[in-house]
């Protein structure tokens, strides 16, 4: 049992190294162990969902999936530095994720005004020679039920107890209140909405050059050790298998439903619950 207690603790350490950088033991104490009141509950949908280990799997397909706006996409191309430090900005969102939804509301807030900061900073021009704004309530939507949409989606197939029809309208109602704290205006607060949002943003959804280079980036050429190669093939099928139908010519994405329903539906189940296992059953996988 001390064998298996060791392995384990390897595997999860490696894995919380990769997704919470150096600083992540000291970040983690801070989110979960910090005296104040939270702005969620332990039993809330959202810490439910956030803290199984499905948000890998959810948060590959939100990258791909927010990849299709083009304005959004120009900006994470022309001002982030995704190829430069991949895991530098994953341990920041997961952190950002981590703050808003496990910390004290002083730190939720705190995480929220810089995020609204850089945002503020950040702007330019898109390829097609329309303007754009990270601040813009429109993209700031857009990000998020692109998030959403991925996140849950991941946790119904995934998740070690996905929710029921009401839990799921809570964790939508819950998450909006992060992204109006963002500005982003008319959230989505049911799964009804969600799915209407979504429908509404697709005539302005395409595969533009910046979101296929971003694509194969993250499912490709990513930034992972050759020991993490197949096992991050496994993620990284499973979340190709959840994009919609209609995205895969834009992103050139492969669409293969026989096999996305059998064996890839079967690796991922196998590498989240492996990933669980790692890491532990209650402890969120994002910036913990």
């Amino acid at each position: 049992m001390n064998l298996f207690n060791s392995v384990r603790l390897r595997v999860g350490d490696t894995i919380f190294a990769r997704i919470a950088g150096d600083e992540g033991p000291a970040r983690r104490d801070r989110i979960h162990f910090s005296q104040g009141p939270r702005r969620f509950a332990s039993d809330s949908a959202i810490q439910r969902v956030h803290s199984d280990a499905s948000m890998f799997t959810g948060g590959m397909r939100a990258l791909l999936l927010q990849s299709l706006h083009p304005l959004a996409m120009a900006a994470v191309d022309q001002h982030s530095g995704y190829r430069g430090d991949p895991w530098g900005r994953l341990q920041r969102t997961s952190t950002f994720l981590a703050e808003t939804t496990f910390g004290t509301i002083e730190d939720a807030d705190r995480a929220v005004a810089i995020v609204r900061s850089v945002h503020d900073r950040i702007t330019g021009t898109a390829p097609d020679g329309r303007p754009y704004a990270a601040s813009d309530p429109h993209l700031i939507r857009w990000v998020h039920v692109a998030e959403v949409d991925s996140f849950l989606r991941a946790h119904d197939r995934y998740g070690a107890q996905p929710l029921d029809a009401a839990g799921r309208d809570e964790y939508v109602a819950e998450t909006a209140h992060v992204a109006r704290a963002l500005g982003a205006v008319d959230v989505p607060e049911t799964v009804a909405e969600l799915d209407e949002l979504m429908r509404a943003y697709r005539p302005e959804l395409k595969g533009t050059p910046a979101a296929r280079r971003a694509a194969r980036f993250i499912l490709v050429h990513p930034p992972v050790p050759l020991a993490l190669r197949a096992p991050y093939g496994m993620l990284s099928a499973a979340a190709v298998a959840m994009m919609p139908v209609w995205t895969r010519l834009p992103l050139r994405l492969p669409y293969l439903p026989i096999v996305e329903a059998t064996a890839v539906r079967t690796s991922g189940i196998a590498i989240t619950t492996g990933i669980r296992w790692a890491m532990g059953a209650g402890a969120p996988p994002a910036g913990d």
